[in-house]
C-alpha cells in the first residue's frame, strides 16, 4: 500500500466524515512555493492554495524564520492578560494598509468565521439595531452566526436553528439573473430590491449592517458590480447602516490590490480578514472605523488565542514578503494570463459558459450548452479529477460544484503556471467530450 493511501485510510478511521474532503485522495507531506509534495513524494502544482491561504507561497523562508524566532521567545500570553508587541505592531500595520475613512482600529482573531462573528457583534453594539442583510451564494463560515449568513445549504444540514434577524437578498449576477438587462439596468433593479427589503424584511432603522463578499468565494468567484457596491454604500450612508466587506478570501493581493473593495472606490465601515494574512498560521482580523470599533463594550469581543504572538509574527513577515515581491502586481499579471487561457477555452467548447473575476481570483463556470440554468457539475468533477491525475490540484466552487476557481500562490513560476493552464485546458476538453448532456 502506498503511503498516500495509508494516510487516507487512517484519516477515514480517525477523523469524522463531517470534515469534508474536497479534492479526492490528496495528501500533503510538504510544500514549497506553488507546489505541494504528497506522502509518496509526488509533486502537485497547487491551484488550491489551501483554499486561498498561501498567496505568499508555501513555507516562505522569511515567514518560517519569523515563526521560529517568535516561538523561541514567546508563544502565548493572551492579549487580555498581557500586551505584547507583535499584536500591537500587526494592528498598526493593518490600520495603515486599510484605513477605513479616518482613524482606524483592528482586533485580531483566529479565523475568518471568528472575524465575521465579531464584526456582527460590533455592528449591533455600534448601531443598537438587530437585523443583518446578507446574500445568496455567500460563505461567511461554519460557526452558528457564520452558517446563518452562509447561503449554501449543504454546509448547514442538521445544524439549526440558526441566529435570528438575518435576511438574505439575491447577489447581483448578470450571468445568472441578467434577464437580458445591461449591467447598469441590473444594478438599478437590485438596488431597488435592496430598498424594498426595508418594507418586506426589516425596516431601515432596525438594520445594523449589510455584509457581502466583494468577490464571492464559495459562491463562484462572482465580483459584485461596481455600480451596485457604490449604490449600496450610498444607501447605507443614508440610513445609518454599516457596510461590512468580507475580504477573507479576496484580500491580501489576491485581486491585485490589498483589498478587493479598493477596485470599487468604496470604503466599508468594517471589514473581515483571515486566510492569506498568515501564510497558514491561524490568524484573522476585524478592521474598522475607530468610532465603530470602540462601540464594542469591554469584554464583549476577543478570545484566548486571538492574535497569538507566533501567528502575529507570521502575518507581519507575510505582509513584508508581499510588499517586497509586489504580489499585487504579480496577481494582475497572473490573472491576465489565466483569463486569456480560460477565454480561449470558451472558443473551443460551449461547456465553458462564463469567465469572471478580479486579478488572480479568476473562475470559469461550466454549464451544458452555455446555459446558466444547466450547471455541468459532473463535467467539472471529471475535469478536476483529470487535473489531479496530471499533477495539478484545483478546487470547485458554487452551489452546484460547477465553477473552477484559481487560487495558486502568487509566487508561482511562469513555467508552472503555463503547465497548470495546459493541464486544465486538456482536462476540461476531455471531460466535456465524454459528458452525457
Amino acid at each position: 500500500m502506498s503511503l498516500n493511501k495509508e494516510w487516507i485510510d487512517r484519516r477515514l478511521r480517525a477523523v469524522p466524515r463531517g470534515v469534508g474532503i474536497f479534492a479526492g485522495e490528496t495528501t500533503a507531506e510538504s510544500g514549497h512555493g506553488a507546489r505541494l509534495v504528497n506522502a509518496d513524494g509526488r509533486e502537485l502544482i497547487d491551484f488550491a492554495g489551501g483554499i486561498g491561504v498561501v498567496n505568499a507561497g508555501h513555507c516562505a523562508p522569511e515567514v518560517v524564520e519569523a515563526v521560529q524566532q517568535q516561538a523561541a521567545k514567546l508563544m502565548h500570553a493572551c492579549i487580555h492578560v498581557a500586551t505584547y508587541e507583535p499584536y500591537v505592531e500587526l494592528c498598526e500595520k493593518l490600520n495603515a494598509l486599510f484605513p477605513h475613512g479616518g482613524p482606524t482600529k483592528t482586533m485580531l482573531v483566529n479565523t475568518g468565521a471568528e472575524a465575521v462573528e465579531n464584526a456582527i457583534k460590533i455592528a449591533r453594539q455600534a448601531t443598537g439595531r438587530p437585523a443583518i442583510f446578507c446574500y445568496t451564494g455567500a460563505f461567511h463560515g461554519r460557526t452558528m452566526m457564520g452558517m446563518a449568513l452562509t447561503s449554501k445549504t449543504s454546509y448547514k444540514l442538521g445544524c439549526g436553528p440558526f441566529a435570528p434577524e438575518v435576511y438574505r437578498l439575491p447577489f447581483p449576477s448578470l450571468f445568472h439573473d441578467g434577464d437580458g438587462l445591461t449591467e447598469a439596468e441590473l444594478v438599478r433593479r437590485e438596488l431597488q430590491r435592496f430598498e424594498d427589503a426595508f418594507y418586506y424584511y426589516a425596516p431601515a432603522d432596525q438594520v445594523a449592517a449589510v455584509i457581502l463578499e466583494v468577490v464571492q468565494g464559495e459562491g463562484g468567484f462572482l465580483p459584485v458590480p461596481k455600480g451596485y457596491l457604490q449604490g449600496l454604500r450610498e444607501i447605507c450612508n443614508r440610513h445609518g447602516i454599516l457596510l461590512i466587506c468580507d475580504e477573507v478570501q479576496s484580500g491580501f493581493c489576491r485581486t491585485g490590490r490589498w483589498a478587493a473593495y479598493e477596485h470599487y472606490e468604496v470604503t466599508p465601515d468594517l471589514s473581515t480578514w483571515a486566510k492569506s494574512m498568515g501564510s497558514g498560521l491561524p490568524i484573522g482580523a476585524v478592521i474598522g472605523r475607530a468610532d465603530v470599533m470602540d462601540a464594542a463594550r469591554p469584554g464583549t469581543i476577543g478570545g484566548t488565542y486571538g492574535g497569538n504572538p507566533v501567528a502575529c509574527a507570521a502575518s507581519l513577515a507575510t505582509i513584508s514578503v508581499m510588499e517586497k515581491l509586489d504580489l499585487n502586481g504579480r496577481a494582475q499579471r497572473i490573472g491576465a494570463r489565466v483569463r486569456e487561457a480560460f477565454e480561449g477555452l470558451q472558443t473551443q467548447t460551449d461547456v465553458v459558459a462564463d469567465v469572471r473575476g478580479l486579478g488572480a481570483m479568476i473562475g470559469m463556470e461550466l454549464c451544458y450548452d452555455g446555459d446558466p440554468h444547466r450547471p455541468a457539475g459532473s463535467v467539472t468533477a471529471d475535469a478536476l479529477a483529470r487535473c489531479r491525475d496530471n499533477g495539478v490540484l484545483v478546487l470547485p466552487a458554487g452551489a452546484h460544484g460547477n465553477i473552477i476557481r484559481t487560487l495558486s500562490p502568487l509566487v508561482i513560476e511562469d513555467a508552472d503556471l503555463e503547465r497548470a493552464l495546459a493541464v486544465m485546458t486538456e482536462s476540461i476538453l476531455a471531460a466535456a467530450e465524454v459528458a452525457v448532456r
